[in-house]
């Protein structure tokens, strides 16, 4: 491994990242070395640090050990890789060698980790399909979090990436109806590919009384919306993550005498209900299972080399009208 480096993407400012070369650490006993394949760009919470509106009295994520730090540039971000094991350590099980794996590891060329912070991509998977094992693991998160029931009325604000994947999911629950509701119709037409019975541009939707609704849309003023489509006793899952953008509620009316409950929706934990019978491992089992069951490879509409990285970047945050999921790609070298 001597003398090799790699390219690491940094967040350096609002609206601006930077490829730097960096030298590789020394593999310890029990580490591997990753070649990257591709890697998915967020395009709700990465957009947020990228923009500059992540909170920052919050480190950037506890729960993963390559992202343990805090909030402030420059930084390094980014939690969908996959790769191939192409070093192993002394100690490490030659079984790891050539092994196709997933990790939740910001943007870069290469990089080492033990084989405790990696997954298997399954065999039945391509690269591609696996970069969105984060986002499967929120929507079934979010589903979790809904406890949606047999015969009720479903609606989802926010058809972006999390968004089609939670309605793709909801789809196969024996409801009596599915709405999506988003702005951009490229994502209302793939919400009716995956599922939805109805669509609707936000300016358009009718009254109606929805039993459980989400917001996902990133969007906090659309959480009003949100809460007026909930009927009496609904529930209102909110998964966007909003960072510093603030909006005003008004929940003085119906909100208040309709007793909607809102539920806070956040993947790094699990709710205290599912604690006794599920962990971490048992849910991404399952959003690997959907990720074999579900056409996700609809959804990514570019694919962009990680040496364009601030095109694909300024693409994301300017034209939601024409993305959905853009991966970063990396040279096979």
């Amino acid at each position: 491994m001597a003398n090799q480096t790699r390219l690491s993407l940094y967040f350096v400012a609002p609206g601006q990242v930077a490829l730097h070369e960096e030298w590789l650490p020394e593999l310890t006993p029990g580490q591997v070395l990753v070649q990257t394949i591709v890697s998915a760009i967020s395009a709700g919470t990465e957009m947020l640090f990228y923009r500059g509106q992540a909170p920052t009295d919050l480190s950037v994520d506890a729960t993963i050990s390559a992202l343990a730090g805090p909030i402030s540039y420059p930084l390094k971000y980014g939690y969908a890789c996959v790769g191939r094991v192409i070093a192993l350590g002394d100690q490490v099980d030659p079984v790891w060698q050539n092994q196709r794996i997933f990790a939740f590891h910001p943007h870069e060329s290469h990089f080492v980790a033990t084989p405790a912070e990696l997954m298997p991509v399954p065999d039945s998977l391509s690269p591609e399909q696996a970069a969105l094992l984060p986002n499967m693991e929120t929507a079934v998160n979010f589903v979790m979090d809904g406890q949606p029931l047999i015969g009720e009325r479903v609606a989802v604000f926010g058809q972006g990436v999390v968004g089609l994947l939670t309605t793709a999911v909801l789809a196969r629950f024996p409801l009596a109806n599915l709405l999506t509701v988003d702005a951009w119709p490229l994502r209302r037409t793939q919400a009716r590919l995956f599922g939805a019975a109805q669509v609707f541009a936000p300016d358009q939707l009718p009254a109606i009384a929805a039993d459980l609704v989400y917001e996902l849309s990133g969007n906090p003023a659309a959480l009003d919306q949100a809460i007026a489509a909930a009927g009496f006793g609904g529930r209102v899952v909110i998964g966007s993550w909003y960072g510093q953008k603030q909006t005003t509620l008004h929940l003085g009316g119906a909100f208040h005498r309709n007793r909607i409950r809102l539920i806070s929706s956040q993947v790094s934990t699990l709710a205290p209900e599912w604690s006794g019978r599920w962990d971490k491992p048992r849910r991404l089992a399952v959003a690997w299972s959907m990720l074999r069951e579900i056409d996700t490879q609809r959804l990514i509409t570019h694919r962009i080399p990680i040496t364009d990285a601030a095109q694909a970047y300024a693409l994301v945050d300017q034209h939601p009208e024409q993305t959905l999921q853009v991966l970063l790609t990396y040279p096979a070298g």
